[in-house]
């Protein structure tokens, strides 16, 4: 005899209904598997700018899909000298460096109002190792985000990352339904210097000979991509456009 599962409950259908539920892991379940996460994912209160989700060194205790806002990763080093790791959006997943250590390697810390699902991993792992299609989730996320780790570790251009930065972007947006054109930025250009890799000053003037080429238009933190074929191609020597093109997976 089957199992009766009854009418699914408010959280069910809140999870069924979400906008970013192919991203998230009740997309990768099934209707009756569903069920077992009910009660289990808790959807946080609003975390604004400039709060802290976790900090480097805390306990690792959950994952996390954000579900509004942007979110920076940042480790410091010995000498106190930040390092941005990435920029995470709605749809995107937090916590999963920390797996092998079981403590956060770098902090994540909120652009704007950020509100997430969380589920604690031991209660993911112990639901994967019986749900195959949970299971498959997991470890495509865990390949995503190693992509994205080594996405800057070849010895490319400044030219390329920063290329390669803005195609990503614009891919990103359009992934969530935004303008894949046209988007207002939630990170400093001092912080989107460190992801590249790159002085301030030397992306300052990168984006003043980018806007002077026509490839993009800048207004204060609003970015226009104009050049988009001629980003492509530069962002296509840096490491390839499929590895650019994950960041909107």
């Amino acid at each position: 005899m089957g199992t009766s599962f009854g009418a699914p409950s408010a959280r069910c259908r809140e999870c069924q209904s979400c906008p970013l539920v192919s991203d998230c892991f009740p997309g990768s379940l099934e209707a009756g598997n569903l069920h077992e996460l009910d009660g289990l994912i808790e959807h946080t209160a609003p975390v604004h700018a400039g709060s802290f989700l976790f900090r480097q060194g805390d306990p690792f205790q959950h994952i996390a899909v954000i579900r509004l806002g942007t979110v920076k990763t940042y480790s410091i080093d010995r000498e106190g000298r930040e390092q941005t790791l990435g920029f995470h959006m709605p749809g995107d997943i937090l916590g999963l460096s920390a797996i092998d250590e079981e403590r956060h390697p770098c902090n994540a810390i909120a652009l704007d109002t950020v509100t997430t699902c969380r589920l604690p991993f031991r209660v993911a792992a112990s639901l994967s190792a019986r749900m195959p299609q949970l299971q498959a989730k997991l470890f495509r996320l865990l390949s995503r985000d190693i992509a994205r780790a080594t996405q800057l570790s070849c010895n490319n251009s400044a030219d390329e990352r920063l290329a390669a930065f803005l195609i990503g972007m614009a891919d990103r947006m359009a992934a969530r339904g935004y303008s894949a054109s046209r988007w207002q930025l939630t990170m400093s250009r001092m912080d989107i210097a460190s992801y590249l890799r790159l002085a301030p000053e030397t992306l300052s003037r990168l984006l003043r000979r980018f806007q002077a080429e026509g490839l993009v238009a800048l207004d204060g933190r609003e970015v226009e991509v104009r050049g988009r074929e001629r980003l492509q191609a530069m962002a296509a020597a840096e490491a390839g456009l499929d590895q650019v093109r994950r960041e909107a997976a």
